[in-house]
């Protein structure tokens, strides 16, 4: 007998509500949830594999541990008795510097992975921190913190109801979205065309979203933050920058306006290899609009100028009075995020807070650069890191230089990795942690909650009971924090309740609070839900800008009231924020930070010409494909999504290979062979290596992947190219020499 329930699309940011048929404990179809508030049955060929990814025969069961140099199966109390063993001899031996901690990117996907590695990271006291974000969307976060003084203070593209889209380096078509959390990005952009709007594209690549726009400017790889600094000396030069509205808190904007004289369309056309005469147009047309966005993406965060880049996406979006109003980039208020207070100076962001030990990278939003995380470990000297603990990551293919960052990890005391599989980074761990799969966990979106284009909430709880052999992701998180401070046996039940003791300590004793002055622990008493995590949720929600505020706000939220709406509450569109949202030191937007001038002085050198005759790599993303966590899911490989090196028709010719042929790629980190798919979707000069493959490494565990393991292209860099002032490693804009192996198949 079948059954059906409601479950929240882990697989990409979208966020998708899916409906799931159940039998005999399994899923065997999922479709999209037509009553959904905000996906309204939208579904991509990942949401569709649900059920394959939930029921992997590859995924872990039980944990690992290491005995006799190999991974063996183990019981739970073990495998956490192993972790205690292995950890806190070496942190009160060496100090907690000697620990690092890895956290990947679905960690944002799951509930668990939103509430515990903060109190992971606590119990550790470490600074080594790595994650992701130093592989991806880190510029965003630091030029959000100079900008607005708070670093998760991104504002998102108000999609629904813009007459103009400038979307740079960004592929939402074929991503779902990213930093823009928006269920059927497509039939929003039908919207757009449909209400008479525009959408202009750059990027490299003839992708999907380029196919559908208005204009595609073909820009050089890295060069953005010249085209947008052109636009911004047009909009000044012209006379297109809108009028300063009353009690507008900017400042900076005459300091702009010196920085963008040197970089007139003329002075940079040729470098971005987007004709003057476009530019203007494009900055025009910004201007003239009723209501314009700005969006950047992956493509341009993850280049050299990556920091700067950001900044000027809401430079531009600044002056053309498009930053916090509708149709324009706007902030979402999230139902667990911070409820909006009186406006008020802040203590600002800072960067370079301390450095990392070997090379002295500084510093951004608490996290050291993922690339530099080999060199540590392999570094001798004081704080060496000599521990581990990766949660949901896979950095031997998604950060630089993937083979020293193996052999490194095959040199540490200890390590310990959460995940389901067996990849080429677990592997090496002397402890394997796997959590029970989608369908047996519940699901709260609180990272894409403060991303996403219309306000909501919604839950999902287990669609399927948790299997009496599993652990709950929250409950192997919570352990792993107990283990850690040296209490691996006591109740990890304890590290939620110490988590509610202090949030609401800290709720109660600040004044603009609606649970000012009371009682945390009779606050406490009201929380509800089944366990640890959904009380935290509980509280989170009561305590956040819609919540009942622990009965000031009778009908606010709660969590039995968003249970009680299994398809999601919907909260509204998107509305100002500003001046609330603030928290510079100044009380304003700081147009111009500090920090910036200097990154423009580097900029200018810039303009000083281009090397041609290389070729310059960009990587690509695919619709069945989410980094390298979905290649071991039949229904999403094969086919289009595949492991090829695209390259212009003019470049293979020149080169004498064809279609199918076979080539080998150097790069600054070393080289690797890739077969040729000949296509004018890339522009010449350009080159394209999908991200997250490489699944050929002995000791692995995914079967379907090592079928399909395609080349690692982030083999290609050393680590050694960063943007400065977020330590992201520079993927995209990378030159590379190609060498015919053979002409054609």
């Amino acid at each position: 007998m079948s059954r059906t329930a409601l479950r929240i699309c882990p697989l990409c940011e979208a966020t998708c509500g899916l409906t799931l048929t159940i039998e005999e404990g399994r899923v065997t179809r999922a479709r999209g949830d037509g009553a959904d508030v905000f996906s309204h049955g939208f579904i991509c060929p990942k949401g569709a594999s649900f059920g394959q990814l939930d029921a992997d025969p590859d995924r872990l069961r039980r944990p690992l541990v290491r005995r006799g140099g190999r991974l063996e199966p183990a019981g739970w109390d073990e495998a956490f008795a192993a972790v205690e063993a292995g950890l806190r001899p070496l942190t009160e031996r060496y100090g907690p510097q000697a620990a690092a901690i890895f956290l990947g990117n679905p960690n944002v996907h799951t509930m668990a992975g939103g509430l515990y590695p903060p109190l992971l990271l606590g119990a550790l006291g470490t600074r080594n921190v790595f994650t992701a974000s130093t592989l991806d969307q880190m510029p965003k976060h630091v030029s959000s913190g100079l900008l607005f003084g708070d670093a998760n203070a991104i504002p998102v593209p108000d999609l629904d109801r813009t007459d103009h889209l400038l979307i740079i380096g960004a592929n939402p078509l074929d991503s779902g979205g990213s930093l823009c959390t928006a269920p059927d990005f497509p039939g929003r952009l039908r919207a757009l065309r449909r209400r008479g709007g525009r959408l202009t594209v750059v990027d490299p690549r003839r992708t999907r979203t380029a196919e559908a726009a208005d204009r595609h400017l073909a820009i050089r790889p890295g060069t953005d933050a010249l085209l947008l600094f052109a636009v911004v000396q047009v909009l000044f030069a012209e006379d297109l920058v809108a009028p300063e509205r009353d009690g507008e808190p900017v400042t900076g904007a005459d300091e702009v306006r010196r920085l963008a004289a040197d970089f007139p369309p003329e002075a940079v056309a040729a470098v971005c290899d987007v004709p003057a005469e476009e530019i203007r147009t494009l900055a025009r047309e910004l201007a003239a609009a009723p209501r314009a966005v700005v969006y950047g993406r992956i493509g341009s965060t993850t280049v050299e100028f990556g920091t700067l880049t950001s900044w000027l996406v809401d430079v531009v979006n600044t002056l053309t009075g498009n930053l916090d109003q509708p149709g324009g980039a706007m902030f979402p208020l999230s139902a667990t995020g911070r409820a909006p207070r009186p406006p008020r100076p802040g203590k600002g962001f800072a960067l370079g807070r301390w450095r990392s030990r070997v090379s002295g990278h500084p510093e951004a939003k608490g996290e050291l650069p993922a690339a530099a995380l080999a060199e540590e470990i392999e570094t001798p000297g004081e704080e060496q890191v000599r521990a581990l603990i990766v949660i949901a990551g896979n950095p031997v293919l998604s950060a630089p230089d993937g083979d020293r960052l193996d052999r490194a990890l095959a040199g540490l005391d200890f390590m310990v990795s959460v995940d389901p599989y067996l990849n080429e980074t677990s592997r090496h761990a002397h402890v394997v942690l796997p959590p029970p799969p989608p369908s047996q966990s519940p699901h709260f979106d609180f990272a894409f909650n403060t991303l996403a284009v219309r306000n909501q909430v919604r839950y999902s709880r287990p669609a399927v009971p948790l299997d009496a052999d599993r652990l709950s992701e929250s409950e192997i998180l919570a352990r792993l924090v107990l283990c850690a401070g040296g209490h691996g046996g006591a109740d990890p039940a304890a590290v939620d309740a110490m988590a509610i003791d202090a949030a609401l300590g800290k709720a109660v004793a600040d004044p603009g609070s609606p649970v000012y002055g009371r009682d945390r622990g009779e606050l406490a008493a009201h929380l509800t839900g089944v366990g640890g995590d959904e009380r935290r949720l509980d509280m989170m929600l009561r305590l956040g800008p819609y919540g009942d505020g622990f009965g000031a706000e009778p009908d606010g939220l709660t969590l039995a009231k968003v249970l009680a709406h299994p398809h999601g509450i919907d909260l509204g569109p998107l509305r100002p924020q500003l001046p609330g949202l603030l928290r510079t030191r100044s009380g304003t937007v700081e147009l111009c930070p500090e920090p910036m001038v200097g990154e423009v002085e580097r900029l200018r050198r810039a303009l000083g010409g281009r090397a041609d005759g290389l070729l310059l790599l960009v990587g690509r993303r695919h619709l069945r494909s989410n980094n390298s966590w979905m290649h071991n899911i039949p229904a999403l490989v094969g086919g289009s999504n595949r492991c090829t090196l695209q390259l212009h028709p003019e470049d293979a010719a020149r080169l004498g290979v064809a279609d199918g042929g076979l080539v080998r790629v150097k790069g600054d980190g070393g080289e690797l062979e890739a077969p040729v798919e000949v296509t004018d979707a890339v522009r010449t000069g350009v080159v394209s290596l999908p991200h997250g493959w490489g699944h050929n490494r002995p000791g692995t565990r995914m079967s379907v992947a090592a079928a399909h393991a395609g080349v690692n292209v982030n083999q290609l860099m050393d680590g050694s190219r960063l943007d400065p002032l977020s330590g992201t490693a520079v993927l995209n804009g990378c030159p590379v020499q190609l060498t015919v192996v053979a002409p054609a198949d």
